[in-house]
């Protein structure tokens, strides 16, 4: 018996329009359908079924596996995947060649008489929840083609810090205000060049160093007085990414007075220009001196969210590797490893990316694989941390407009209810989130293991992903950091669910997207320790 073709099915439920199979089709038969009005963004890929030889490529290269190679036009799956019409009345209903679902009976009913009874009514709702997400995000890519993206101008290389105050002061500004935090400037006396620099320019200054590891919104109200009480016009935002997000927390607050910080939290609710901030990270991992999110944690629920607008942005990033030399090994290695997270996120995500960020992930990966085991083992080599500042600075602008992903919604929880450094959380999470999301992130995993030279067993992209998040492992093991979230407890998982979720959806663009189920699934399958009794 012949075997039957096998065609594309375009479910117009997950379908975001990007193109990529349009682009990818050998024989030219798949076309974006044209709008059904002036600025309708929800077009769809459709395809010419007389064209097809049924090659799958469409199938292969779908970033979100919305197209599944199907043998005929039959098939009830056509059916139940896709997405139901919303009328006014609120019923759902859509009626296939006589097939028919109704949210009322929680069944299909075709024209002879058969019902499909089960978990279809849930289906049906996880797959407008996709559509909502898809759909949000499809409106977010087109925006980040209008919003007016820019680079923070750089002061760079050994002994820039020293420059800084001279720049500051040519600038026209007279009084910064100093965020950062008291072990920075009393212990490790990393500021010592710096204040000299500004005394010797004639600049005076006021001083914040209370920020905490996890910037809480009682730093951000107690650096709005002092800025206040001081007369100061701009800030320098000292450190690591703590006193930047803090830094861009007192900027909103003073921009936006009748505003609280949990007003201010989410996206776009700042929009008016801040005081300057020169950005002078410590670390090579947050990315923050050019970055437009700034996270604060609630203090009275420990809830940590993230306040995200283009006017958080710093004006100005001095990237000194001087400042990093005398990292210890622990706080190079999960840095370095925020910063990985940053690029592969971003990367994975690609819904929101340009050519630019594409690129910048991909040095950024290739940077921190050739140079972060060097720095762990060798903090005074400075060429290599230099590059690490380089990648820093590149995985930050690329999640800026990327996003970051489920790591990130998660490690954000875990900062807010155990205290965890940001980057810590972010070095566990990474590759057991990769591994999670499957098919859906191999093909870009796969590309960057090719990015790093990585050697596979064989060139399938299976193997390349799988290999490239058993380096993140291996580098994990071998800069001590733990397998897993042993913070965690079981009391808190559903809260970690709640936050992580809300977070997460519908913004991140995740290559597939979670509802609370697959969160708590995901969780649990971190923490192993809860399955013992």
């Amino acid at each position: 018996m012949m075997k039957q073709k096998e065609i594309p099915y375009i479910n117009p439920a997950d379908c975001a329009g990007c193109s990529v199979c349009v682009e990818n089709c050998p024989m030219g038969c798949l076309r974006i359908e044209d709008p059904a009005y002036h600025g309708d963004i929800h077009t769809k890929a459709v395809l010419d079924e007389s064209g097809c030889i049924g090659c799958g490529f469409c199938a292969k290269v779908c970033p979100i596996r919305a197209i599944t190679m199907d043998r005929g036009k039959g098939s009830v799956k056509r059916f139940i995947n896709t997405a139901a019409d919303r009328t006014s009345s609120g019923r759902i209903s859509r009626h296939f060649s006589g097939w028919k679902f109704s949210r009322f009976k929680g069944a299909w009913e075709g024209s002879c008489g058969t019902k499909l009874e089960g978990s279809i009514h849930m289906d049906e709702q996880w797959s407008l929840k996709k559509v909502y997400c898809r759909g949000f995000q499809s409106v977010m890519k087109v925006g980040m083609y209008v919003l007016p993206w820019r680079v923070p101008k750089l002061l760079k290389g050994p002994g820039a810090v020293k420059r800084l105050p001279e720049a500051i002061r040519k600038k026209g500004f007279q009084k910064p205000l100093i965020v950062t935090d008291s072990q920075l400037l009393k212990q490790l006396h990393l500021l010592d060049d710096l204040l000299k620099a500004m005394e010797q320019a004639g600049l005076s200054y006021a001083a914040y160093d209370r920020v905490a590891p996890n910037p809480t919104d009682l730093n951000v109200e107690e650096g709005v007085a002092i800025y206040k009480e001081n007369g100061c016009d701009c800030m320098i935002a000292f450190g690591g990414g703590s006193p930047m997000d803090c830094a861009k927390g007192i900027g909103a607050r003073i921009t936006r007075p009748g505003k609280s910080v949990r007003q201010l939290q989410g996206l776009f609710r700042v929009l008016l220009p801040i005081p300057v901030i020169f950005a002078v990270p410590t670390t090579a991992g947050t990315g923050s001196e050019t970055t437009i999110a700034a996270v604060i944690t609630e203090s009275a629920t420990h809830h940590k969210a993230s306040m995200n607008d283009l006017c958080l942005m710093p004006k100005y990033a001095v990237l000194d590797p001087e400042l990093t030399v005398d990292l210890p090994p622990h706080v190079t290695a999960t840095t370095g490893m925020d910063a990985l997270c940053h690029a592969v996120e971003a990367y994975t995500n690609h819904t929101y990316n340009s050519a630019l960020e594409k690129k910048m992930c991909r040095k950024a990966v290739k940077l921190i694989y050739d140079n972060l085991p060097v720095i762990y083992r060798d903090g005074s080599n400075l060429k290599a941390r230099e590059h690490m500042q380089k990648a820093a600075f590149y995985a930050g602008r690329a999640f800026t407009r990327g996003s970051v992903g489920y790591v990130h919604a998660i490690g954000h929880t875990l900062g807010g209810l155990y205290g965890t450094p940001h980057g810590l959380a972010m070095s566990i999470l990474l590759p057991h989130v990769m591994r999670a999301y499957g098919e859906a992130a191999q093909e870009r995993l796969a590309e960057l293991c090719d990015v790093c030279g990585i050697k596979t067993v064989d060139d399938s992209v299976r193997a390349k992903a799988e290999s490239f998040i058993r380096w993140i492992e291996d580098l994990k093991e071998e800069m001590q950091i733990p397998v897993y979230p042993e913070m965690i407890l079981e009391k808190d998982v559903d809260q970690i669910v709640e936050w992580a979720e809300k977070e997460g959806n519908p913004l991140y663009p995740t290559p597939q997207i979670w509802r609370k189920k697959e969160f708590r699934e995901f969780i649990l399958s971190v923490t192993p320790r809860f399955g013992e009794s």
